[in-house]
């Protein structure tokens, strides 16, 4: 029989959970082989056991098998479930909320709370507890969840406004709230006492199970614990402004750094996402050959800030983004930033000093938000150490240039059939592609017809001139050197 769901299963900010963190001690035991974790593991319903390197050993391997496995979720198309199902045995709780806080120290104190690194850790605790929901019965999944949420809200009478953070994170929407006086409502009870006597031709039980039941308080349950998460992130990354870290948690930042960087290479080569191309300037939007061309004030700090870098930096970089959806930076693409300081920058700072009057001239401060834009913070120059200050941008929606630049919009029929400057970019140089190909051809089978004709007409005149040997001549080899022997 297996043992109860634990909140701290699914919540390892839980009060039970900082328990089982106090009761493991220092750091010192978290690359000692633990048999315990290994049993727990090699138990597991459905886990694969046919590759030991899937089998960790101590709380580091379950840390770094965390990140991998969302990793290989997201992005591998050969990802097996089974090689991680013990990520989804609750008998693993103790061990993965060790392994847990050892992840959100080692990302808080080597990467900025922006990082990219960052992301991807709070997101992978959101899809892992919507995964372990899955494993757990109706009755487990209400009971665990309402304990949870229990813990999360202490009031009986939640506004709004307690969400305000989760809100303008944009992890939850009001629209998926049912709110009444500004109170969120969630509770069943509740939800009759205020809403029977207003609900006509329906029942209102079935009501609050369409509007609100669980899926919605799971929904709260699950970003309010990555909210948590991500708070607690950023406030280990502000203490190791303070504390010297330990040692083994700086050791575990490089294995993210690298798994992260390795895995992120692969995927996006294998998908042909990486691999940058010089730019096509025939391909551009016309809202992007117009920025090129210098922009009146009213549209240019936009048009050049937001727009021509992020279109030029991932058209040149990485113009796949929206097709492979992979959290990249900058640097994964261009290592020594060599082609974003001596290509990209130069055609955007050009772009600049066309403008009407000059952006910097007028605007200096625009430079430093340039290279904001491109994820290095608010600095002169792009730099790696600065890396993941800010997020590279990727470029606005036509909808949005529509309303925010309508100067540069002007639509061609390429336009039509498109929703972003960088898929009409992708699209334009298919296009142009095919057609260079198609020239191509028709210029090989031209020169092939040319040359086929001459052999014809020259084949003519053999015939003329040396007869066909004798039909019998049955030996080919011995046919094929008369008639070779023919033409001497």
């Amino acid at each position: 029989m297996s043992i109860m769901v634990s909140v701290a299963f699914l919540n390892p900010l839980s009060d039970k959970a900082e328990q089982i963190v106090r009761d493991i001690g220092d750091l010192s035991k978290i690359y000692d082989k633990n048999s315990d974790l290994i049993h727990a593991v090699d138990t597991s319903k459905s886990q694969s056991m046919s590759d030991n390197q899937n089998i960790p050993e101590n709380y580091v391997e379950l840390a770094i098998k965390r990140m991998e496995w969302y990793i290989k979720k997201k992005n591998d198309k050969n990802y097996n479930y089974k090689d991680y199902a013990f990520l989804f045995n609750r008998e693993i709780t103790r061990f993965d909320v060790v392994a847990f806080f050892i992840l959100a120290q080692a990302i808080g104190i080597k990467f900025n709370s922006n990082s990219r690194e960052s992301k991807l850790f709070v997101d992978l605790q959101g899809n892992i507890i919507e995964e372990r929901l899955e494993e757990l019965s109706i009755s487990e999944r209400r009971d665990v969840c309402q304990k949870i949420l229990d813990e999360l809200i202490l009031q009986d009478n939640v506004k709004w406004t307690f969400l305000e953070e989760i809100l303008s994170s944009k992890k939850i929407s009001l629209h998926e709230l049912i709110l009444d006086k500004g109170e969120i409502i969630l509770d069943k009870e509740d939800f009759l006492e205020r809403f029977s006597d207003k609900i006509s031709h329906r029942n209102p039980e079935r009501m609050y199970e369409l509007l609100i039941g669980d899926p919605v308080k799971e929904l709260i349950m699950i970003k309010m614990i990555m909210q948590k998460t991500e708070d607690y992130v950023k406030k280990v990354n502000e203490m190791s402004q303070k504390v010297e870290p330990h040692p083994y948690l700086l050791e575990v930042g490089e294995k993210i750094s690298k798994i992260l960087s390795e895995n992120i290479k692969y995927y996006t080569t294998s998908h042909g996402g990486m691999k940058g191309f010089k730019l096509n300037s025939e391909a551009f939007p016309p809202c992007i050959k117009l920025t090129l061309n210098g922009v009146e004030s009213g549209n240019r700090n936009d048009a050049i800030v937001l727009l021509l870098t992020s279109f030029l930096s991932y058209a040149r970089l990485y113009p796949s983004i929206f097709r492979d959806n992979v959290s990249v930076k900058i640097s994964d693409v261009d290592p020594e930033l060599k082609i974003t300081q001596n290509e990209i920058l130069p055609l955007i700072y050009d772009a600049a000093q066309r403008c009407n009057p000059p952006l910097f001239d007028d605007d200096p401060q625009e430079k430093l938000n340039i290279t904001a834009k491109l994820g290095f913070g608010v600095h002169e120059l792009p730099e790696i150490k600065n890396e993941g200050e800010s997020k590279w941008y990727t470029p606005m929606s036509c909808d949005k240039i529509k309303i925010h630049l309508p100067a540069l919009c002007k639509p061609d029929k390429t336009c039509k059939k498109i929703g972003n400057p960088l898929s009409y970019y992708k699209s334009k140089s298919w296009q142009l592609n095919k057609q260079g190909d198609n020239k191509e051809k028709s210029s090989k089978d031209k020169d092939k017809n040319n040359v086929d004709k001459s052999k014809s007409d020259q084949d003519n005149v053999n015939k003329v001139i040396n007869p066909s040997p004798d039909k019998s001549v049955k030996n080919t080899k011995e046919a094929d050197t008369l008639n070779g022997s023919d033409f001497n």
